[in-house]
């Protein structure tokens, strides 16, 4: 199933319900649609039927594929039972096939036989399928022969395709019911849930989304394996003034509650979400990004602009969906902790990441503090601890899957709770080693080549460190160069609980359309890994500097994210980007509030823009208040020549002491 509780969805209804919209609004969000037309050309002189499949055609994004199989009944059964992984499926819809099956040109033919079939396709299929049939078993039964062959034919294709489809609903004059699963009491719209998703076409009949349930918040712990149990909680979510913020809890809630989402069509086990290759995630707004960037050259901007700040403003239009997007107000800053063991560690201080974790949960440090001045949360996360790499796996299989799941829940948590902007951060003894081997393997990197050099805490460089951790690299991909070079494996065998966490939270955060910045080597690896699982997660993901290391750079050019900075910060990973953020809020802030040139038709920067026109008998105080000619006592009156500062306060004859630069009446 997918996040949305479906995988295959029978969409019925009658005529001019509105079952056709809804079933499109389904599937509205896929990158790509095949649409599979069965309904027969019809008479050439039924202008009524013409113009109801041209009103069909005409509803059709120009992205969507349009498949027909009228010409015979076994070819939907085939396009179903042949279709991907990463295929979205739309049969609209299955009277017309009916009508196909029953036509004396196919016949004799054994129908039960090929219904079946259909049923044992849509079963067994791969693919993301939304059938759509007319529901007819409301009706009278028909008088003629003919018609009761159909309405028996129908019925009972549709009885078997509900049986093998996750979720049926029943559309009734534009409203959705659904027949299975029950919908819950819970159930809200699903408008409602994406309050900053712009609605598509056909969202009023969408369904009603599993609210995510909210979870009790508590202290930081490791990443549970049995995260589909239902009762695993997520850490505590830091304020700038350092206070945990405690959400409420919804006793008995389903686990598979918190991984509903309607931007989503990803599989469901029993035990929660299963994240694997070739994912359908969406993508930013294609045209309001370029839209922001050429609205920038009308705007009221002395000299030549933004420069490369004008990234940022397309990054954030393209995101937000909207040609002029908003400073970020809400940002949550993750804090990733996860250490490994073995010659990736080396010349790492014991306990040094623990350590760091327990001074930004108190509010002090380099991260804590520069959160607290961006106002933005603070989460600090435990990984799993990973084994030494050149010997073996760091994690095993089950542990992959439960890193990932959590981080994905990690970012449902903050869309939730209406968070804008993650910033992802790590700390963890040998984490800049293990990126450096998934890096190397995703990439083809040698490892001296992206492994930066080793600092300690004295400021040193630590060359021979350096080189333990360059062999241990070396080790592990030499162990692993028989092994698959998927997504998961690489986890496993290389990136350990760190980097899988952090996959988690960027998939997680493409699902729910939450744009991430990245900064540092775990952040860097993760995109590289996310890329392999959903390609569309790069895109959102800004990276405001390279610090400087070698293996970031790799990325940012693979993965094509262009640095906005060279700050050459060293503060630790997610410090530089909360340094950066006030400069790229900053160039938002102007963005969405300068005005139109005034040779390009915007207002004039004159008096107009005070309010009102002040002439020679007014005049304007630094306060902004409006002085007249009366209340003047000289034409000095406004402004004071400032004053020589000296050694200490200026005094005049008085014992109070006058700022440096301003005159005492």
């Amino acid at each position: 199933m997918s996040v949305d509780g479906w995988h295959t969805l029978l969409v019925l209804g009658g005529i001019r319900s509105g079952k056709s919209e809804f079933a499109e609004s389904l599937v509205a969000d896929a990158p790509t649609v095949r649409y599979v037309a069965t309904a027969p050309a019809g008479d050439p002189e039924d202008t009524e039927w013409a113009t109801r499949l041209a009103a069909h055609r005409a509803r059709r994004p120009g992205s969507w594929t349009t498949e027909e199989t009228a010409a015979d009944p076994g070819r939907l059964v085939e396009v179903i039972a042949t279709a991907g992984p990463n295929e979205t499926l739309l049969v609209d819809d299955l009277g017309g096939w009916v009508t196909v099956l029953l036509d004396p040109a196919h016949q004799p033919a054994d129908d039960t036989a090929t219904i079946t079939e259909l049923a044992t396709a849509v079963r067994s299929s791969a693919a993301r399928v939304v059938l759509v049939s007319p529901e007819v078993g409301l009706s009278l039964v028909p008088t003629t022969p003919l018609g009761r062959a159909f309405t028996d034919a129908l019925g009972a294709t549709n009885r078997a395709v509900a049986d093998a489809c996750d979720a049926v609903a029943l559309v009734v004059a534009g409203q959705a019911a659904w027949l299975k699963p029950a919908a819950p009491a819970h159930a809200v719209p699903l408008a409602a849930t994406s309050p900053e998703a712009a609605p598509s076409r056909g969202a009023a009949l969408r369904p009603a989304a599993l609210q995510p349930a909210p979870r009790q918040t508590a202290t930081t712990g490791a990443v549970p394996a049995d995260l589909g149990a239902g009762d695993v909680t997520l850490p505590e979510v830091l304020t700038p003034a350092a206070a945990p913020v405690p959400a409420p809890v919804t006793p008995g809630a389903p686990d598979t509650g918190d991984w509903a989402a309607p931007t989503m069509a990803l599989p469901m086990i029993a035990t929660g979400l299963v994240i694997q290759p070739g994912m359908e995630l969406p993508m930013p707004d294609d045209y309001t990004g370029p839209q922001a960037v050429d609205r920038l050259a009308t705007l009221d901007i002395p000299g030549a602009g933004l420069g490369v700040l004008e990234q940022v403003v397309g990054f954030a239009a393209a995101t937000q969906g909207t040609s002029t997007p908003r400073p970020w107000d809400s940002v949550r800053v993750l804090l990733i902790r996860g250490d490994h063991v073995g010659g990736a560690s080396a010349g790492a201080t014991t306990g040094e990441s623990d350590r760091r974790a327990r001074q930004a949960r108190a509010g002090r440090g380099a991260l804590a503090r520069l959160a607290a001045e961006n106002r933005a949360g603070l989460q600090i996360v435990e990984a799993p601890a990973s084994a030494p790499i050149e010997d073996g796996p760091a994690l095993s299989a089950d542990e992959v899957e439960a890193a990932l799941r959590y981080g994905w829940r990690l970012a449902e948590q903050a869309a939730d709770a209406g968070v804008q902007l993650l910033v992802l951060a790590a700390c963890g003894a040998g984490a800049e080693a293990a990126a450096a081997a998934v890096l190397a393997a995703t990439a083809g990197a040698e490892p001296p080549t992206v492994l930066g050099r080793v600092v300690t805490e004295q400021g040193e460089i630590d060359d021979a460190a350096w080189m333990v951790r360059c062999a241990a690299v070396r080790d592990a991909l030499h162990r692993t160069r028989r092994s698959a070079r998927e997504a998961k494996d690489v986890l496993a065998e290389l990136g350990g609980g760190d980097i899988a966490l952090a996959t988690g939270v960027l998939l997680g955060a493409t699902a729910r359309k939450v744009p991430v910045l990245l900064d540092g080597p775990v952040g860097a690896a993760a995109a590289m890994v996310s890329r392999d699982l959903a390609g569309q997660a790069r895109h959102w993901c800004l990276l405001p500097d390279h610090g400087g290391r070698p293996g970031v750079r790799l990325a940012a050019d693979v993965l094509g994210l262009t640095p906005l900075v060279d700050l050459r910060l060293d503060l630790g990973e997610g410090a530089t980007a909360l340094a950066a953020l006030p400069l790229l809020r900053s160039a938002l802030t102007l963005a969405a509030t300068l005005p139109v040139h005034p040779s390009l038709g915007g207002p004039d920067d004159g008096d107009a823009d005070r309010g009102g026109h002040t002439g020679d008998d007014e005049r304007i105080s630094d306060d902004g208040k409006r002085i007249g000619d009366d209340d003047q006592t000289g034409d000095d009156a406004d402004f004071a020549e400032p004053e020589p500062a000296g050694p200490g306060p200026a005094t005049t004859g008085s014992d109070e002491p006058v700022a440096p630069g301003r005159r005492a009446d």
